[in-house]
Order: C-alpha cells, then structure tokens, then sequence
C-alpha cells in the first residue's frame, strides 16, 4: 500500500450465479470485517459535530430519485424495515440511515433530530419517522434540509451509511409550496454536488432513463458517471428491454446498473430476496441480464465496496483538512484583538490604539507618507491639502471686481469724485484708495471662510477615519474617539473660522506692506501712465500697453482728462497691492492650517480623547472591556468552530490510529 492509504478485506465476494437458488438466499449479511464498523463510527461522529460546516466533506452515499421511482422500497429492502409510504412525498427531510450489522436477539432502531434520541422498533419505525419529520418540517406537506438519522442495529444488514432524499416532483399537490420542485432541487444538489458524494440513482424500469430528472441531476455534477451507481427498480414490470437499457448505457453511469426486485404486499424480505432470485432466473427476459448486476444482495455488496473504497481515497484528506482548517482557525482568532479582562489589559489597550492612530495621523498629515492608505487617494492628505489650497488661490486671483461689467477707470473716477476735498489737486485722497480696497475685499470676504469650513470637513473625514480603523475592534472605544475627534475638530474649525474672519477685517481696515515687490509692481506699472493717457486722448482701444488687462477700450475717458493721472494710479496702487493682499490671505490660511494640523496631531486630539473617555458619555477606560459585536460574535464562531476541529482531530485521529494497528 502507498503512504497514507489502507484498505479493508471483504468477507464475501459477488454472489455467483449458482448460489442464486431459492434454498441458498442468505440474509444480506455485511460485506466485510469489523476493521470498517469503527471507520463509519468515526464518520457518523464527524457528521454529528457538523464538520462539513467548516468545509470539509465527508464520503457519503446519496440516494435519489424521481417520485415514485422506488426509491423507499430499495432501501426497505436493504435495511429490511418498513419506511412511511402514501401519497405525494414522503421523505420530506434528509434520512441519513446507519446501517449497522450486528447479532442482538432483536433490532435496535434509534432516531437522532434536534438533539433528540427517540427509541422504537420495526412495527413503530415507520410512524416515528412520520413524526420527527413533522416536527423538523411542519405538519404539511413541505420539505426542510434538516436532517433526521435513523440508526438500525440488525443482524444481516450491509454496514452502510447512506442519505435518502425527497424525491422529485415537478407538479405541487394540494399542500405543498409552489417551488416544491426548487426547493427539492436545492437539497439534492447541495448533497450530490461535493466530488466525495456517490450518488445511487433509483431508476424505475418503467421509465425512459434519459428522461428522468434525477438522472439530468446527477449529469449536472457527474457528467461521465464516475461516482453514479443506479438500481433498476420495478424489473418484474417492465421486462422487455431493460437488458438492452442496462447493457447500452446511454446515459452514462459509470459505477454501473444493479437491477431488483421490488418486495410487494405483505411479502417478508426473506420470501422478497427469495421471489427476486426465483425472477432474474426464470423469466425469459430478464434471466439474460449478466447475475453479477442483479439482486438486493448484489446491491448491497457493490455499495459496501464502493463506501470502503471512497473512504480509504479520502480519509487521510480529511485528516489533512482537518489540520489545515484547525491551523487556520487558531491563526484567525489569534490576529483578534487581545481579549481585555483587567483595567490594567484595557489601559495597556487604550495608549497603543491612540498612539497607533496618532502615528498614522502624522504619517498622512505631516509628512506625506502614504503606505497605509497606498490605494485610498481621499487618505493622501498632504496632496489633497495642496489641490483644496490651489483651488482656493484660484477662485481668489478670480478678480470679482474686475472692470468686466464696466469701462475701464470708471470705478476709480467715480470714488474719486466722491472723495474731493479743499486742497492740492496733485494729492491723493487715501480714503479714495481704501474705499476701492474695501469694495474688493469685501467682495471675497466669504472665500476665506468657505475654504476653512471645506478643509476641516475633510480633516474631520480623515481623523474619524484613521480612529475607526485602529479602534474597530473595540465598539465602545470606537464610539468615544469618534465622538472626541467631532468634538475636537468643531471647536478647531470655529478658530480658524475667527482666525480667517480677523485676517479679513484686517485687510479691511488699513493698506499697509513692507513687501517690496509692491513698489516694484506699481512702478512698473506707473511706466505706462504718460503713453495710456495719449492714446486715451488720440484713440479708442488700448492694446499694447498695461500688461495683464488685455484690450481696453479708452474712448469714453476723454471726459475725465483732469481726473485720468489720478484714477490711473488709484487702479495701479490697488493692482499692485491686490497681489499683496492676495498672497497674505492664501499664505496666512494655509500657515494657520498646518499649524493647526500640527497641535491637533501632537498634542489636542489625545487629550481630547482622554477627556471624553472619563466624561460621563465616555464610561471611563473599562468600557474598552466591551468588544464591538462583529468581533465578538467573530471570536464566538471561531471558538466554536476550534472546538469541533480539535474533536473532529481527535476522531481521525483515533480511527487512523486503529488502521495503523490493522495493517501492523
């Protein structure tokens, strides 16, 4: 044998065609020794722990068929007791049935649902099968997936474990839910569908094979047979051909055909198996099919050999998953957060989690360092920072002052009619130049404030975002830094508001710079005051001069000639300044942001947290005890599923333990 395989010795081969005299039918005894009996054990104690749950499947012989198919009366046979008949469907949950052969004085027959264990006896079988399935289904006539095991201590039964299923209909009766057909589809698949199910697919005789709905089921997840053995049921009703449908096989069962013999009546199983031998014998037709495929007992033999052979293939891969899913398991629950049970555990707790998110905060905020967030570009902050910062210089330098609506000069010639005074005329009126300033500062006044509320709105998204990330395992924590980091950011936001509301005021208020760029501006500008005012008195546009303001139409200030040297310097003192103003604004805002950013990483928001975390609201440091209940719930199902695969472990590893001693 290769490593990691074993195999079980049969104690009977394939009955030969001469033992099937009436006199000779033996009882269908177990197909081999004891080494298996501890093997389906193990098997049915893995079933019980639910371990396909945790995606592990488990070699399993599905029995299915079309309504009517023969399929209850297969398995009577094999299990050699009654199981509910009637109308419509009468197994309408999964009966998962144990075989077991064993020499008691009379049967022992156990049902096992809902954590439940109910005794009974071949007389009783059948009516207490009715009734756990009430109680799994409902007493109507729907379906559920739950299961019911029947387990049958028997002496003369096959050691088999099998799945019976409700068979399909496609027409609802009276009683049952329109998508009867859906919803039996739904089981059958789930349980045929796993590469470790064999499926035995009851075929009636009667019938055209390649139009039966259980064979296209099967197909759909076997399509060259491989794991699909069939039993030919009702062989004494329809006789002619049934040879020429098993020999051709134009459907593909690759595990081959068995074909039976139905018990009818009252029928003991003895006088059935001894009335099927007497058949495949006699009768004209049905005596040329090959006795290696016909018959309960030949049935029972290939199912034994096919359960021994599907568990020698994939036990020592259920020992492997087994390990492989309980490493996984131990892996996840140990990434959770540590489990907090003291004050001294959630202190520990609370500093990391703020330190890890203050850490992230400098990493996005301060220095541009973005590989926790590498796909997230709303995280990249110093970068979104400079594109709101751009934006917002833009809108600035979008001049809503600017001469557009109205000639050029106009503006400053009309203040300065309003400013005369008795005096010089060569002076200029300093309230003229603070009027127009006023005018245009006001005009942008809400800019400013409009920023800052903009940039705080996505600090706020960030700082919230970077304390749920690092506190999401710990739901009361979560909901307290949030709160502090809101509370935090709405009070820094109104500073800057004021902050940025004061700088305007300011500029409101008086002229003033030591920006020698101002003078350089305005003498540059003054240059072409001499050569503007001859064209305004020779022509109608001005094109090459006043660089920055484009074409200018002059015409309309041949009226102002006495006024035009003084509103041409009003406009180039405040073109000039503007910049100044500008700049003072833009750089003013975004060194009181970065400042800002800087106290609310370093210093304010930790601060904040601990004071929101002892207020009241906050419940002091042992809420952080409390996990948030995705986590817990998480923690929960891990430990449970740990639990099932240390006991699956150990079953495997008991029952591998036990075939090593076999083949020492």
């Amino acid at each position: 044998m290769g490593e990691g395989t074993f195999r079980f010795g049969l104690n009977n081969a394939t009955p030969k065609p001469e033992s099937w005299e009436p006199e000779n039918v033996a009882p269908i005894v177990s197909s081999y020794n004891e080494r298996i009996r501890p093997i389906l054990d193990a098997l049915e104690n893995l079933r019980r722990l639910n371990i396909t749950k945790e995606g592990i499947q488990l070699p399993t012989i599905v029995v299915v068929g079309d309504q009517s198919s023969g399929k209850s009366s297969v398995l009577e046979s094999l299990a050699g007791i009654s199981l509910p008949r009637g109308q419509g469907i009468c197994t309408r949950v999964p009966l998962v049935m144990r075989l077991q052969n064993h020499s008691l004085p009379k049967p022992e027959l156990v049902l096992e649902y809902n954590v439940k264990t109910v005794s009974t006896d071949e007389a009783h079988v059948s009516d207490a099968i009715r009734v756990a399935t009430d109680e799994l289904a409902g007493g109507g006539k729907g379906i559920s997936n739950t299961p019911l095991t029947l387990v049958v201590k028997k002496n003369g039964v096959p050691d088999l474990t099998m799945v019976d299923l409700p068979g399909i209909t496609r027409v609802p009766v009276h009683g049952q839910p329109e998508d009867i057909y859906d919803q039996i589809k739904d089981i059958i698949m789930e349980y045929i569908r796993p590469e470790e199910s064999i499926i035995l697919n009851v075929l009636s005789a009667t019938h055209d094979f390649s139009t039966c709905e259980s064979i296209r089921m099967s197909q759909g997840v076997d399509k060259t047979g491989e794991r699909t053995l069939a039993v030919v049921t009702k062989a004494d009703k329809a006789p002619e051909g049934l040879h020429e449908k098993v020999t051709a096989d134009d459907v593909n069962i690759g595990l081959g055909y068995v074909c039976v013999r139905n018990r009818i009546g009252d029928e003991s199983y003895e006088d059935a198996r001894a009335e099927e031998v007497n058949l495949f014998r006699t009768h004209s037709l049905l005596s040329k099919i090959d006795k290696s495929i016909v018959g309960v007992p030949v049935l029972a033999q290939k199912l034994v050999q096919l359960q021994a052979a599907s568990i020698s293939k994939i036990l020592p891969e259920i020992v492997k998953k087994v390990n492989d899913k309980l490493g996984s398991q131990l892996s996840e629950l140990d990434k959770l957060p540590k489990n907090l049970t003291s004050v001294a555990d959630a202190i520990s707790a609370f500093m990391h989690i703020i330190g890890l998110a203050k850490e992230s905060l400098r990493k996005i905020l301060l220095r541009g360092e973005f590989e926790e967030y590498l796909d997230d570009k709303h995280m990249h902050c110093t970068a979104r920072l400079v594109d709101m910062l751009d934006q917002y210089s833009n809108d600035l330098h979008k001049d809503p002052e600017s001469d557009d609506g109205e000639k050029f000069l106009m503006g400053e010639i009309k203040v300065l009619e309003e400013a005369k005074w008795i005096g010089l005329p060569n002076f200029m009126p300093r309230n003229a130049f603070l009027t127009l300033l006023q005018n245009k500062v006001k005009a942008i006044s809400s800019m400013p404030t409009e920023f800052t509320d903009k940039v705080w709105d996505y600090l706020e998204e960030v700082v919230v975002a970077v304390l749920r990330r690092h506190s999401e395992h710990y739901h009361q924590l979560q909901t307290c830094t949030k709160r502090a980091g809101q509370n935090l950011i709405a009070k820094m936001k109104e500073n800057s508001m004021k902050y940025v509301m004061e700088v305007v005021e300011m500029e409101k208020l008086t002229d003033y710079t030591c920006n020698p760029e101002y003078m350089s501006e305005y003498n540059q500008l003054m240059a072409d005051q001499e050569a503007f005012i001859k064209t305004v008195k020779i022509g109608s546009y001005c094109t090459e001069l006043l660089d920055g303001f484009g074409e200018i139409q002059v015409s309309h200030l041949r009226q102002y000639l006495t006024l035009l040297p003084q509103a041409f310097d009003l406009k180039m003192r405040l073109t000039a300044y503007w910049k100044i103003v500008l700049r003072r604004l833009i750089d003013s805002t975004a060194l009181h942001l970065q400042f800002s950013i800087f106290n609310l990483v370093n210093k304010d928001l930790g601060d904040e947290i601990v004071k929101e975390m002892m207020s009241p609201y906050g419940g002091g440091i042992e809420r952080l005890l409390e996990e948030t209940p995705s986590v817990s719930q998480k923690r929960e199902k891990l430990n449970r599923s740990i639990k099932v695969l240390r006991e699956s472990k150990e079953v495997v590893a008991n029952i591998m333990d036990k075939i090593s001693s076999y083949d020492d």
